[in-house]
């Protein structure tokens, strides 16, 4: 089991179930903007948000930002440890660095100092584009142990200043690379890790190296905290760490979608109709499980669908509603998305029963 550190009032590490982070897109002098962006990402399921402090002004604009939302924040930092001294003064809840490019020991050490008196988590954060040249000389380039040491170089310049509250990342884009930096770095120390996949792409790409490359961490037990990294509105990194969380078994749920993947028998758009059930009942707050099945025929969709709380079985242009096995009614193609979205909300609140 990994140390425990505290980023405000989220647990990483110690056992606790691995939260959701992401960064926000804005610029972080721009308050009411960034405020508004991290709404959203709360709203959506996000347990710590990173901005960018690239300056003395991004730096100060933190302050108001945390008088403004309800979830840690994380200053991300390069180059210039008196972004880090600024932001902590300003509140911060964590601060991200790769001690190897603040510039000086020196720089470290206040940085250390700083976080220690304000109680406060550093995470070491390093990826494959920004490794120490000598260690990228010895290694003969990027790989898995070149990660691992640069990591572990980190952690003890921290560790020589008397601060161990401290989180690892060590991310490539590299999916293969990616694992085994991780499975090498948590066999060698017990500090919590935050995993990703870094520079994922765009959001199809990006989904898929994430899937793959998280969640293979997260089946091999690896992992306290993560963020999905895509080119994208992170809200829907947000949205995709969720989603992987629960195939890896490790996050409940309470909506789950499933629909057959369309053959020559499908006489609707399913694609078109699948989405926008998504859409609308992932807006839903519901109080209970809700399995929902979005079926393209009457042949193998009801056999398909055993199971579902709710659901449709699709057919020239109509879908047949049913709740519990039950046939509620037909409906025109236009109109399934919005009749199985008030479905979802009478079973919810009438604790599994469709009137």
């Amino acid at each position: 089991m990994k140390k425990q550190v505290f980023c405000g009032d989220v647990k990483i590490g110690g056992g606790e179930p691995v939260s959701i982070q992401s960064m926000t897109n804005t610029k972080t002098s721009d308050i009411k903007g960034t405020v508004r962006q991290i709404e959203r990402l709360q709203e959506a399921g996000c347990q710590i948000v990173r901005v960018a402090v690239p300056d003395m002004e991004a730096a100060a604009a933190i302050r108001e930002i945390k008088r403004k939302i309800r979830i840690p924040l994380v200053a991300d930092i390069h180059f210039d440890y008196r972004l880090a001294l600024e932001a902590i003064e300003a509140g911060a809840d964590k601060i991200r660095i790769n001690p190897g490019n603040i510039g000086s020991r020196e720089g470290v050490e206040k940085i250390a100092a700083a976080a220690g008196e304000r109680g406060i988590p550093i995470r070491v954060g390093v990826n494959s584009g920004s490794l120490e040249k000598d260690i990228f000389l010895k290694h003969g380039g990027v790989n898995a142990h070149a990660l691992a040491e640069s990591a572990l170089r980190n952690v003890r310049m921290l560790e020589e200043h008397g601060f161990e509250d401290i989180v690892i990342s060590l991310k490539s884009s590299d999916v293969k690379m990616n694992y085994r930096a991780y499975a090498l770095i948590d066999r060698q120390c017990d500090y919590p890790l935050h995993i990703g996949v870094t520079e994922a792409g765009t959001p199809s790409r990006g989904k898929v190296k994430s899937a793959v490359g998280i969640g293979a961490l997260l089946l091999a037990g690896i992992g306290d905290t993560m963020r999905v990294s895509l080119t994208s509105d992170p809200v829907e990194e947000v949205l995709f760490a969720k989603d992987i969380l629960a195939a890896a078994g490790l996050r409940e749920e309470k909506l789950e979608i499933i629909s057959c993947p369309t053959c020559g028998r499908t006489e609707v758009d399913l694609e078109k109709i699948v989405n926008e059930v998504d859409n609308k009942l992932r807006g839903l707050h519901l109080r209970g499980n809700l399995k929902v099945a979005v079926m393209g025929c009457a042949v193998n969709g009801p056999g398909e669908a055993k199971g579902a709380h709710i659901g449709v079985a699709c057919g020239r242009g109509k879908g047949v509603l049913f709740s519990e096995g039950k046939t509620v009614k037909t409906v025109e193609e236009k109109n399934i998305a919005e009749e199985l979205f008030k479905m979802a909300e009478e079973y919810d609140r009438n604790t599994g029963k469709v009137y």
